[in-house]
């Protein structure tokens, strides 16, 4: 419930302060007073969008704060998604617009984001304008209508599990079919890779080595021709370092004899010729292990350029970098080989969950038009009420060949408002003080099933005027006693039924004009139901048929 508004610098408005109380409340006023402006301020504190222009002239920013009573709404889950700290049953609700363009949100004076904010203020008001009566040619909020007043809220909650599951699944399924057809679509090139690298029996390490044979291999001769010269001045020459370096050995150890000093030099040349003999017999042997093959030459030349014919086919470098692509090809090649059974899987699983959903679907359906009968004999029966003796109406329902997130269902609200006129959409046929009575019935009959929040009517009385305008006064009163109303309405039928009368009116001072408001005492009321019925010149006729309205309301 809304107990209090604050407007700051908005508008017309400087300072304004407005204190509701629960039941039916009535905002009245000259036209271009600011009633417009009152709500605009109010819808600021709900979500919509700010704009500079709506400052006041001459102001740093303007201010709107609202405060609720959250009592009937249990809104504490919803502030715990949000990570707000729920202050209990009041909440304060503040918007704060500079001049240059900046806005900021509150709630209980922390700063929230403002699609947040938007969403907290549709659970706490609704507000119902005259353009809000085209929500009625919408066949969403038709459907929305019927599954409020039917009690789908069970039905709707399972049906959206069972769709959002099937839905989920049916992606995945196509998904792995769009995957399966590109696999298939390169699966025969994909397969002709990996066999050609399976094929090729790739070792760790086999390039380096074939590297290092063939350059043996190609330079064998060179190799042997080198290695046998060493061999000879080695050895085999009258003059060959070993034989020197025997002499050398020999020599010093005939002279260690007389000068024992040498002997450790003596030592040192004799290993030096084990060693010089251990080098020439190593030698020795890769002489006769080196050889000039030309077929072996052969073999490693095509060998290598399988090799580097893979790698620059790849775009690789290394063997290593080969066979990870092998294997990363077997893994995939084995993917599209278990995909048809991954697929068969998929397909009976959505197809459950398909029918799943569908059985939810038909029990959301079921109940909604089992509750449509009802829903037409009470709209007729409060229509009628509203001198339109002659309406008919029917919930036209159409099933979906696939359901979307609503249901399997799509309904329109057929209308006729005369005798001898056959039932058309709502939107074709119904005049605007037709579609006022209409949408404010549907309110009505809202309100008496489900918890609305506060509920603000402005000029729902659009079209209507005498007894008419008495009874739709009657309704919003009615509507009073369960909720929170408040109605601006030009009306002294509506406004006489109200048990809280503001009166908006507009204050000249010195160039400047300002709106505002005050609560109307008894006496002040009485005055202003007489200008609604008389005009700027008040009668004392109109005086007394506005005594005679709030009187008979007290009864």
């Amino acid at each position: 419930m809304l107990k209090s508004l604050y407007i700051q610098n908005f508008a017309l408005i400087d300072s304004l302060r407005i204190a509701f109380d629960s039941g039916f409340s009535v905002i009245s006023g000259e036209t271009g007073a600011g009633k417009s402006i009152i709500l605009g301020a109010l819808s600021l504190i709900l979500g919509q969008r700010a704009d500079t222009r709506h400052i006041k002239q001459g102001s740093e920013k303007c201010v709107i704060e609202g405060v609720f009573d959250l009592s009937a709404y249990d809104l504490a889950p919803f502030f715990e998604e949000l990570d707000w700290v729920y202050e209990g049953d009041e909440c304060i609700l503040r918007r704060e617009i500079w001049n240059n363009g900046k806005s900021r949100a509150f709630v209980n004076d922390s700063p929230v984001y403002l699609n947040d904010l938007k969403g907290l203020g549709d659970k706490l008001i609704d507000i119902h304008s005259q353009h809000q009566n085209l929500s009625l040619n919408d066949n969403l909020f038709q459907l929305n209508v019927v599954d409020l007043l039917a009690d789908t809220a069970m039905e709707r909650a399972e049906f959206g599990k069972a769709y959002t599951a099937y839905r989920s699944s049916e992606k995945a399924m196509n998904d792995l079919r769009e995957q399966s057809r590109k696999n298939r679509e390169e699966e025969d090139y994909l397969r002709f890779q990996y066999t050609a690298l399976a094929e090729a029996n790739l070792q760790p390490g086999e390039q380096e080595r074939l590297e290092e044979e063939l350059e043996t291999v190609t330079h064998a001769e060179e190799i042997k021709t080198g290695l046998f010269a060493v061999t000879s001045l080695l050895s085999e020459d009258e003059r060959s370092v070993e034989s020197m370096l025997r002499t050398v050995a020999d020599t010093l150890h005939n002279v260690q004899r007389f000068y024992p000093r040498l002997a450790e030099v003596a030592a040192r040349v004799d290993s030096v010729f084990i060693e010089l003999k251990d080098v020439r017999e190593e030698i020795s042997g890769y002489f006769e292990e080196v050889e000039f093959d030309p077929g072996r030459r052969q073999l490693l030349e095509e060998r290598l350029s399988t090799l580097y014919d893979l790698q620059k086919k790849h775009s690789v470098t290394t063997v290593e970098e080969l066979t990870g692509l092998r294997d990363k090809m077997a893994r995939k090649l084995e993917n599209i080989d278990s995909l048809d059974e991954r697929l068969k899987a998929l397909e009976k699983e959505t197809e459950e969950k398909k029918k799943t959903m569908m059985a939810k679907a038909g029990s959301l359906s079921k109940k909604r038009k089992d509750a449509a009968p009802r829903i037409e004999k009470e709209l007729v029966e409060r229509l009628a009420y509203l001198r339109m003796p002659n309406v008919k109406f029917l919930c036209d329902f159409k099933t979906k060949e696939i359901p979307d997130v609503t249901g399997a269902d799509t309904v329109q609200f057929l209308f006729s408002a005369n005798k001898n006129v056959a039932l058309q959409l709502v939107s074709q046929i119904a005049s605007g003080g037709e579609m006022s009575r209409l949408m404010l019935c549907i309110k009505a009959m809202i309100a008496g099933a489900t918890s609305l929040p506060t509920i603000i009517f402005d000029e729902i009385d659009t079209g209507t005027s005498g007894e008419v305008a008495d009874r739709v006064g009657a309704i919003m009163e009615e509507m009073g006693t369960r909720m929170q109303v408040i109605g601006i309405t030009h009306l002294p039928q509506i406004a006489s039924k109200g048990s809280t009368h503001f009166l908006v009116y507009k204050e000249e001072g010195d160039n400047i004009v300002t709106t505002r408001i005050k609560e109307l005492t008894s006496g002040e009321r009485v005055q202003e139901i007489a200008r609604m019925l008389s005009g700027a010149k008040i009668t004392e006729q109109a005086v007394e048929n506005a005594k005679v309205m709030l009187n008979r309301n007290k009864i």
